[in-house]
């Protein structure tokens, strides 16, 4: 599961709702212009609810991230990307639901909020190269690659990597580059990396991915921390090699795997 710990329920108060009409109405004309990769889904009053709930909870959250509205380029990538396509069809009529949902093997499909802010987090450019540490269903990588030149994605539970790079292929990305393994070394042959996401708790940051970030790169990861809360991490790289971080929400992911690929 990925999720915040804090913030809204699922629907919000109505005094809310000319600010997010505004940031949705935004998101959706970004959406439908004509320079997308894919066209705009089908299940338009789904996914214009998905896109309202990902900016409440933005502003309800606003004091802890730092960020009071995720930027519209990622909320136009958010509303073009076809959730439903990365679950299994019994769940394809909640994809668009702001939560997380099963994709077997004991992992999940992040929550939307957190998959928007996660990204938001890391003031993506274009021209990015990033890497991704923990591929799970793709989803997270389709939107990496709306918004950079190249997405790197590593998952070490085999069945669920091949899954994920069958879908990306079929709904045509071909910035996406795929492997199945432990991420924790990263992936030194397309280092360095603009960007860095890690998508599955770890209980520190791997020095691996720290030394493969580019100076002037942001790296996002969950923190494991007491019981079964853990805490979503910043870090910047300085021009030094020095690293800063903060910590910005309290959150609850799955576990990071390490170890020999599962068959």
């Amino acid at each position: 599961m990925a999720i915040a710990l804090t913030g809204l329920p699922a629907r919000f108060a109505p005094q809310r709702r000319p600010r997010l009409a505004r940031a949705f109405a935004l998101a959706l004309a970004l959406a439908r212009s004509g320079n997308l990769a894919h066209p705009a889904a089908p299940d338009v009053a789904a996914r214009a609810r998905m896109l309202e709930d990902i900016a409440a909870m933005a502003g309800a959250t606003a004091a802890e991230t730092g960020r009071a509205a995720i930027s519209a380029n990622v909320m136009a990538a958010m509303s073009r990307v076809p959730r439903p396509r990365f679950v299994s069809p019994p769940l394809a009529a909640s994809a668009w639901d702001n939560r997380p949902l099963p994709i077997g093997e004991g992992q999940t499909i992040s929550q939307p909020f957190i998959v928007a802010l996660m990204t938001d987090l890391l003031e993506l450019r274009a021209g990015d190269s990033v890497l991704e540490f923990g591929t799970g269903s793709g989803y997270q990588a389709a939107l990496l690659a709306e918004l950079v030149a190249n997405v790197y994605t590593i998952e070490i539970v085999a069945p669920l990597g091949r899954k994920a790079a069958a879908t990306l292929a079929a709904l045509g990305y071909r910035n996406i580059n795929t492997r199945i393994g432990d991420g924790y070394a990263g992936w030194r042959e397309y280092a360095p990396y603009d960007a860095i996401m890690v998508t599955a708790a770890a209980p520190e940051v791997p020095a691996a991915l720290i030394e493969q970030l580019r100076p002037g790169g942001r790296l996002v990861i969950p923190v494991s921390g007491s019981a079964e809360v853990q805490a979503l991490l910043l870090l910047h790289k300085q021009a030094d090699g020095r690293t800063l971080s903060r910590r910005v929400l309290p959150v609850r992911f799955v576990p990071l795997v390490r170890g020999a690929p599962a068959k």
